[in-house]
């Protein structure tokens, strides 16, 4: 079999599974939602991708997102394969026990199709800490086990140490080693972030440490731009954001006078040195782009999946702007998780340093695979190609390692 044969068998997943999910609000009505598990690729270790909960759920975006985790995981190093999965079911507005009797209920129908070693589901949009103990629970009471058969669990049953913020973290590691490339760090940095949730809160803190200032985050009704940097008690003031469910970022103004917010606009007007999409995706189009590139930016890495238009990657690689894809980029919140499963495997955890320091590595041998296979003749790297090129080579050869199946 050619890797072209190979590449057409890819693109089906081996299980597409989709159920009904019934389950009774607090006042008695019943209803019904969809639950789908795509599990796509497994050659190279459990199918392993999160749970999305929001109504924009269907068997088509499931599959999309199933077939870039293939990569993105064989990128980590670690021995995962590729899934995705989730619901058309909404938890905004939805109350502590609603959300139990969903998860429990989706858990009833998913419990068949996963274990430990053969498919690890992990948290999504709309799935965190909260989401993953219901269902881990009625998971136990159905096996009667006590396995790790699900990432992002609660640090006192199982969970990893730095999981919330390994994305962010991830991604700075990411965009440090780009930088070393033109022999440069974030020491005196202006950097953009968008978005205000775990990815960018992880962002946030991991460029403070690394001596970078960061001025922007962002939200649905704008973005907040504070001149004297995002640090300190502000970082621990985006968590209280994210837990008040308001999803919005506008009191942060108001909680620090010199900021300022800029209502339905993006931060990517905002003159910087890295920008680091880490909210959703097509959030940064080609004007956008055109006017970071204006402002002098020199490093752009997606936090996010897929932020980026394909008309603004294009400009940014027209004008030579170091620009990395989010499958390489934000591939340190699956790594971690990767890591709670080692950990799960050998019944212990590890200290924040351990997983830290294990998850910069990660980050940097993702980096050198990219590298590796995106350098051109004239020495920019083409970040898109090499993740691609590497992530695809992992899975395609084992897959001929093992035959036809």
């Amino acid at each position: 079999m050619n890797r072209q044969a190979l590449l057409s068998a890819s693109l089906s997943p081996t299980v597409s599974l989709t159920f009904k999910v019934p389950w009774v609000d607090d006042s008695g009505k019943v209803h019904v939602n969809l639950g789908y598990r795509i599990q796509f690729n497994n050659a190279i270790g459990p199918y392993k991708g999160g749970l999305r909960f929001h109504p924009s759920v269907n068997l088509s975006i499931l599959k999309f997102l199933g077939f870039e985790q293939i990569f993105k995981n064989s990128l980590t190093t670690l021995p995962m394969g590729g899934g995705k999965g989730g619901s058309d079911f909404d938890p905004k507005g939805k109350s502590n026990a609603e959300i139990m009797r969903f998860c429990q209920s989706f858990m009833l129908e998913l419990w068949k199709m996963i274990g430990p070693e053969t498919d690890v589901p992990a948290g999504d949009i709309g799935v965190g800490g909260r989401e993953i103990g219901f269902m881990y629970g009625m998971y136990k009471k159905l096996t009667r086990e006590h396995t790790g058969v699900l990432t992002g669990k609660g640090i006192n049953w199982g969970g990893s140490l730095i999981r919330p913020e390994a994305t962010g973290f991830g991604a700075v590691y990411f965009a440090h080693e780009m930088l070393k490339t033109k022999n440069q760090d974030f020491k005196g940095k202006t950097v953009a972030v968008s978005g205000f949730g775990n990815v960018a809160w992880g962002a946030v803190q991991k460029v403070t440490e690394l001596g970078g200032k960061v001025v922007t985050i962002s939200g649905p009704d704008g973005y907040i731009y504070d001149p004297d940097g995002i640090s300190g008690e502000k970082i621990h003031y985006m968590l209280e954001l994210r837990s008040s469910n308001q999803d919005i970022v506008k009191p942060y103004s108001y909680e620090f006078p010199n900021a300022q917010f800029h209502q339905g606009k993006r931060p990517w007007e905002v003159k910087c040195d890295v920008a680091l999409p880490c909210a959703t995706q097509n959030e940064l189009g080609k004007e956008d782009a055109l006017t970071l590139i204006k402002n002098g930016v020199m490093c752009v890495a997606e936090g996010a999946n897929m932020p980026s238009t394909p008309e603004a990657i294009e400009a940014f690689q027209e004008h030579k702007v170091m620009f990395a894809p989010g499958k390489a980029v934000n591939a340190g919140g699956v790594a971690t998780s990767g890591l709670e499963m080692s950990q799960n495997s050998m019944k212990l955890n590890w200290a924040t340093e351990e997983v830290d320091m294990r998850l910069h590595q990660i980050m940097k041998s993702i980096h050198e695979q990219c590298a590796k296979y995106g350098t051109q003749p004239d020495g920019y790297i083409n970040y898109v190609k090499g993740a691609n090129v590497a992530g695809f080579l992992k899975v395609a050869n084992a897959m001929l390692d093992q035959g036809v199946l």
